[in-house]
């Protein structure tokens, strides 16, 4: 039985947690699964991902029966269960389309890490954060590249305590975008705004923030996406005050 659902909305890529009755935590179907999801070939020319969790709550972290069976794993055995959960978050962090995640009820632990992989975060204001892992006797050293790149030195008190905080403390520190009563709502919202960018204009910007070239290549960054024909169609359009070639741009309709 499936841990995942993955279905494609038009040139929306929809990936739901569909582990409601664990809360979503992550075991290594789900691990497995999530990794192939995100993977290039399965997200394919998709304009955006948008992900979310079905049930009570977005990701209650690692599930209890996959935590109770690491305790019996040799010291090699746990280096290639961690290995397999970074290879999950780096394929979410370098999804070629943006990422949009939708976040309620608990995002602990692993869950947390999932939120600090995206590339915009809105969340309920019930959603309930924490890198709780110290309360175990672990650490968070798998996702900390992912939270750290996100939230930075407030990880030292929160990475310490493994104390949990809600979705306006998320927002003040970087790892919510925004927090609404109608999260569904401003994901769409997110959504129209990412199909008005020109496609692959999304997905090198998107790379530019996560591998920022050196500082003398970005003149011919900028004028390879200048004479490329997405760019080229995309200031034209908006010199001539319509829409571009596929539907995209300043003068495209928005719902």
């Amino acid at each position: 039985m499936t841990a995942l659902r993955s279905e494609r909305d038009g040139a929306i890529l929809r990936v739901t947690l569909a582990r409601p009755e664990r809360r979503n935590a992550f075991d290594a179907a789900l691990i497995a699964e999530l990794t192939e999801a995100f993977s290039a070939d399965a997200v394919g020319d998709a304009r955006a991902v948008v992900l979310s969790g079905e049930g009570p709550s977005f990701c209650a972290g690692a599930d209890v029966e996959w935590q109770r069976s690491s305790i019996d794993l040799s010291y090699e055995e746990n280096v290639e269960d961690a290995t397999r959960l970074l290879r999950m978050l780096e394929a979410i962090d370098e999804c070629p389309a943006p990422v949009v995640c939708r976040v309620h009820g608990f995002a602990l632990g692993g869950g947390s890490g999932l939120v600090a992989c995206c590339d915009a975060v809105v969340a309920a204001p019930d959603a309930t954060f924490g890198f709780t892992e110290a309360k175990l006797g672990i650490i968070p050293a798998v996702i900390s590249p992912f939270v750290l790149a996100k939230i930075g030195s407030k990880a030292r008190r929160l990475f310490a305590t493994g104390e949990r905080f809600g979705a306006e403390t998320a927002l003040g520190i970087g790892l919510v975008d925004e927090v609404s009563d109608e999260p569904d709502a401003v994901v769409e919202r997110l959504v129209a705004e990412l199909l008005t960018s020109g496609p692959l204009a999304a997905r090198e910007a998107k790379r530019l923030v996560l591998r920022p070239p050196a500082r003398e290549d970005l003149p011919a960054l900028a004028a390879r996406m200048r004479t490329s024909e997405e760019g080229q169609e995309g200031l034209r359009a908006f010199l001539e005050k319509r829409s571009a070639e596929g539907g995209w741009g300043v003068f495209a309709p928005r719902d």
